[in-house]
């Protein structure tokens, strides 16, 4: 597991709990405004809350924001463009080669956080043991069953099903393990009364129980029970998750108890509340763990339970719609955080899938040395991929400086900047690089690598701009949580070498978000290089931790007598893996290919 999700799952899950604590306090003062029914349903919106961390963030991008996002977005001029095109030509480009990069600081995360993560999963596996030892009992219980062959309690229970309308296959049986009525299962439901319920119990009274238990049949009760315990052995650690899950119990039981007792006359209400104490006493205190739902519980919610028997009232017109309301805004409320809360968006988007008949993979691995890395050529006239180390090329890491393409067509297509005003002040401090410490423009910031520039535009733009673009670019996996001035430096932002490839080539067809003077100003800037007639265009980037630089870019293009090859290199090691040496591994290939 990696160690970036555990520290987004942790603080997501503090964002759930406050979530969770003011929708607790906003149903408790609204109580008698929401029926006891709709006052469970949006209990049952933390379970929404709670598996919101481990829900791919991917999902929630399908909604396209292209219409009003273009109608907002503010574009400087085409004669701009041009002028910056005119910089670029003029500029010295000699420093492309050199690692610009600033280090980024992970000795929190390297060392607490996998102490922390240890806990947790140990806690987890406690808590699994805790379960199994509650549900020990069960298999014996199941095994011990016997089926209700009285004609009189297979009668009784068919016209409570027909009354409830349950078509569904529900096994009613007897055990002398249990003295309580019980039901268990999550496929198949179960329903186990004590072996002696006839010598106990009179008619009526076996009918409360068998409607209380099917009610629970009907709800989906135990399956939502089974939930709540493997949600609670993930979030063993927060206490407001176990006290929200034993209200979501209470509002459980008192909610059956509400659908039966609409069912009854009222002068029946008081023998089902006597029905519910006379089993209370008999109870074997299942615990919070246990895959089980029954007619009783603790002392106070029997007591809870018994006074809203006494209070019942059957569901008015005008409180089901504040109860529909009220659960229409919260769970709105919840839907409208999942974007923030969802925690899976790089975790789950480690990899890049990748299918395609037009691949070549051959095996390049002498020209890395001792770096591990990947290499992926695509020819675009031929439609043919090369790619070295497949597994790699999918794998997302860090774009480093690669990222600030992107950072600078967004800022030159919201307005930020535009071809002919660019320029940035320098903030003063002194960069480990002379370059850096100088008023810049684009096309200096790119070809010098000079991130707080970026760092400044980026600022400007804001992150809800970034995240569109980069969500809409399918920009890896578009996570920029990090921080908007680190999420690209070893953070949360990542990508692997076939997407810079795949997006790479939209650019150079400009066939992207942006407008086609703002491409044609920045293929102007990463042009690098010329020889016999090829252009080589591109972007180097490098990642430091520690002052160790461990992972090594260099992504662009070649144009070659008619032919132009997409590239991107990605080179990692515990140290010396920079952008100059991701360079210097693809003008080797790219030499012996007759590319340039």
């Amino acid at each position: 597991m990696n160690d970036i999700f555990f520290i987004r799952f942790l603080v997501t899950s503090l964002i759930s709990s406050i979530i969770m604590l003011l929708i607790l306090i906003v149903k408790r003062g609204l109580k008698n405004h929401i029926s006891m029914r709709w006052q469970y349903n949006m209990g049952l919106l933390f379970l929404v809350l709670l598996s919101v961390p481990f829900i791919p963030a991917n999902l929630m991008n399908y909604i396209n924001r292209d219409n009003w996002f273009q109608a907002l977005s503010i574009r400087p001029t085409a004669a701009g463009a041009e002028t910056a095109a005119q910089a670029a030509q003029t500029s010295n480009a000699a420093n492309w080669l050199e690692d610009f990069t600033m280090s980024a600081d992970r000795t929190f995360s390297g060392s607490v956080i996998p102490f922390i993560m240890g806990v947790w999963i140990t806690g987890i596996v406690a808590f699994i043991m805790i379960t199994l030892f509650c549900n020990r009992k069960l298999r014996l219980i199941k095994e011990s069953v016997k089926s209700a062959e009285d004609d009189a309690l297979a009668g009784l229970f068919s016209r409570c099903k027909d009354e409830l309308g349950l078509k569904n296959n529900i096994f009613l049986g007897r055990s002398i393990l249990v003295k309580s009525p019980m039901t268990i299962g999550f496929f198949n439901m179960y329903i186990i009364l004590p072996a002696k319920i006839w010598k106990t119990s009179s008619v009526d009274e076996v009918r409360y129980i068998l409607l209380h238990e099917l009610i629970h049949c009907k709800n989906k009760d135990i399956q939502v029970n089974n939930m709540m315990c493997f949600l609670q052995i993930i979030y063993w650690f927060n206490p407001l998750v176990h006290l929200a899950f034993k209200e979501i119990r209470l509002d459980r039981e008192i909610a059956c108890d509400s659908s039966v007792l609409k069912r009854l006359p009222e002068q029946y209400h008081i023998d089902y509340g006597k029905t519910l104490l006379k089993f209370a006493s008999e109870l074997s205190r299942h615990s919070a763990f246990s895959f089980v739902t029954d007619l009783g519980g603790t002392k106070r919610q029997i007591k809870k339970r018994i006074e809203s028997i006494a209070s019942f009232r059957a569901e008015t017109r005008s409180l089901k719609v504040k109860s529909v309301c009220a659960f229409a805004v919260t769970g709105l409320l919840i839907l409208s955080r999942v974007p923030a809360i969802s925690t899976l968006a790089f975790y789950d988007d480690g990899k890049y899938s990748f299918q395609a008949d037009n691949v070549k993979y051959e095996d390049l691995s002498s020209y890395f040395d001792s770096f591990d890395g990947s290499f992926v050529l695509y020819d675009m006239e031929a439609d043919l991929y090369t790619i070295y180390n497949q597994e790699m090329s999918a794998t997302r890491v860090s774009p480093a400086s690669t990222y600030k393409i992107y950072s600078a067509l967004i800022a030159l297509q919201t307005g930020v900047i535009s071809a002919q005003d660019s320029e940035r002040e320098w903030d003063g401090k002194t960069y480990p690089y002379d370059s850096w410490n100088k008023d810049q423009d684009l096309t200096s910031a790119m070809q010098n690598s000079v991130s707080w520039y970026f760092q400044n535009i980026d600022a400007q733009a804001g992150v809800e701009e970034l995240e569109s673009y980069f969500t809409q670019l399918s920009y890896g996996n578009h996570d920029i949580s990090g921080g908007i001035a680190d999420y690209w430096r070893e953070s949360t932002l990542r990508i692997s070498p076939l997407e810079q490839v795949e997006l790479l080539k939209d650019f150079y067809k400009n066939d992207t978000l942006f407008k086609p003077e703002y491409v044609n100003t920045l293929k102007e800037i990463m042009r690098l290089s010329e020889k016999d007639g090829a252009v080589l265009s591109g972007k180097t980037g490098t990642g430091a931790v520690k002052d160790k630089t461990v992972n090594g870019w260099f992504v662009g293009y070649v144009e070659n007598n008619g032919h132009t090859y997409i590239f991107a290199t990605n080179i990692h090691s515990e140290d010396n893996a920079g952008g100059s040496a991701a360079v210097e591994i693809t003008l080797s290939i790219l030499g012996d290919k007759g590319v340039y």
